[in-house]
């Protein structure tokens, strides 16, 4: 096992010029970066942390985060990267949590100020703004700490990084990752998307999610250029910097996808550069990906599943074989293995749905301080992930959903992907949700949300007809409602459970 911080090192030393970063109008080589991550480590020994001790980063992504963790891992401190898109309510119950014993927050960020206050135990602070008024040390003097940079021993089992899911509530939940973890799920990407020092990505995902992190680690275990890009409200800025930068890669959850096919004409971009496109986060509908794939057929598309407590991946679609296995996920990534079970625990037949389960060396030791929801989830070795679906008779994984998303209309249980897929057939769709809503005669009906492309025309009754043609007639909606979007995470993952209560409707039927 190599940890990940040794292998940028590597390269720091072989090709200490090779570019690493670009972030706006700033661009660091592979040498300034170690050396800026070196000077955080010390900074951090010099103030008295120890290995093992929790950092907390409240930033969104710039070249100060990836010097954060990198240099945390060089002075053998646990990274633990929070949602910066979240407020203090959501800060300070993490920063308890995991007794974190320093922060580092953006001067601007209030509610990381308020939730900081209101912690009683002393913290170490840093502030990623020199100009910052704030009781704590800026960025630009811990710069100028100078010790000798040693890297802190790692062993597999040794604790790396903290994550805590989105979307959870009650109780923080908090998915701890060893550098093991992290070292065999960035070997398996590495090798089925062939990526080399040669590469290059737009990233536009938040490093403080799984995919996200999977993201830029992998980039940089091999020497590539990452390019840092915030401009999702204007999605044309992506493909003007995936052109002007003439990058070989770009990933993106599948609304990302749809705001650049809905909002952006790609045809007017040279993207011939572009060698692969990833996507994870949420399932891709067949019409989507048939889409993504005639706006931009030079490049390869991996369809991919995976969750935060398998590090970011599970697995891989090989793109030759995306069509003739459409709305599969794919293949189990190398070194992992996947399962189906049924409610029984015994292993399910093909085609046969059921709970899906994973092992392998990127499943997590289990959640921080949490020994009941770890007993929850890790059985006899294995990870159940919550997910329903089968395997066909090669062994490609078809996911039916979260078995919590289920809805149970009359005698019948439907998955809100089965229904998802049929309408966003639709080339009206830009995107769709659909929801079980309570019935006092079935216990529940369908309940579709939908939001049009831009001037698209598209009645309810078209949208059912549709349906009727593709569907069984338990599963056509009783309720469609268009509405001007859906709420997300920040990773682009559809919040169900707030779909009646945040937005109004504009259509119902």
């Amino acid at each position: 096992m190599t940890p990940l911080v040794a292998r940028v090192a590597n390269v720091a030393i072989g090709e200490p010029q090779r570019r690493a970063v670009a972030d706006g109008s700033r661009r660091i080589d592979y040498a300034t970066l170690w050396a800026e991550a070196c000077a955080f480590a010390r900074y951090l020994r010099s103030a008295g942390l120890a290995p093992g001790d929790r950092v907390a980063t409240i930033l969104t992504n710039s070249i100060e985060a990836i010097v954060a963790c990198y240099g945390c891992w060089i002075a053998g401190c646990v990274i633990v990267p929070l949602n910066a898109q979240a407020r203090r309510w959501d800060f300070e119950p993490w920063l308890r949590h995991c007794e974190a014993r320093c922060v580092i927050h953006e001067a601007g960020n209030s509610d990381a100020a308020m939730a900081l206050d209101a912690i009683e135990a002393p913290l170490l602070r840093i502030v990623t703004d020199a100009g910052s008024l704030l009781p704590a040390a800026t960025w630009a003097e811990l710069m100028r700490v100078e010790h000798p940079c040693e890297i802190a021993r790692a062993e597999s089992a040794t604790l790396a990084m903290i994550l805590y899911t989105s979307g959870t509530t009650g109780a923080p939940k908090g998915v701890m990752l060893s550098h093991g973890n992290l070292a065999a799920n960035i070997d398996s990407i590495i090798a089925y998307l062939g990526l080399g020092r040669d590469d290059s990505i737009v990233s536009v995902l938040p490093f403080y999610y799984s995919y996200g992190a999977s993201v830029l680690h992998t980039h940089l275990a091999v020497g590539a250029f990452l390019v840092i890009e915030s401009n999702l409200v204007f999605p044309h800025l992506m493909v003007e910097t995936m052109a002007r930068e003439r990058v070989s890669g770009f990933s993106g959850v599948p609304s990302t996808f749809l705001l650049l096919l809905n909002r952006v004409p790609l045809a007017d971009y040279d993207l011939s550069s572009l060698r692969y496109l990833t996507q994870a986060g949420g399932a891709m509908a067949p019409a989507t990906a048939r889409r993504l794939h005639e706006a931009m057929p030079q490049a390869e598309l991996y369809i991919m599943y995976g969750q935060t407590e398998a590090t970011a991946r599970l697995t891989w679609l090989p793109p030759a074989r995306r069509e003739e296995k459409s709305g599969s996920v794919g293949i189990p990534v190398p070194g992992v293995e996947i399962v189906v079970r049924r409610e029984d625990g015994q292993a399910a037949n093909a085609f046969e749905v059921g709970d899906v389960h994973a092992r392998g060396p990127n499943v997590m030791p289990g959640y921080w301080r949490d020994p009941q929801a770890t007993a929850s989830v890790l059985v006899d070795g294995w990870l159940r992930t919550g997910d329903m679906g089968h395997l066909d008779d090669e062994g490609f994984l078809y996911l039916s959903g979260r078995r919590s998303d289920m809805i149970k209309t009359g005698a019948h249980r439907v998955h809100p992907k089965d229904v998802e897929e049929v309408i966003a057939e639709l080339p009206a769709i830009a995107e769709v949700a659909v929801i079980g809503i309570d019935d006092d005669t079935l216990g529940q009906v369908i309940k579709a949300f939908i939001v049009l492309v831009d001037n698209a025309s598209l009645t309810i009754n078209q949208i059912k007809a549709h349906c009727r043609d593709h569907l069984a007639a338990y599963k056509i909606p009783k309720q469609i409602e268009f509405v001007d979007t859906l709420p997300k995470t920040a990773s682009g993952k559809i919040r169900r459970a707030q779909l009646t209560a945040t937005i109004g409707p504009r259509e119902v039927s």
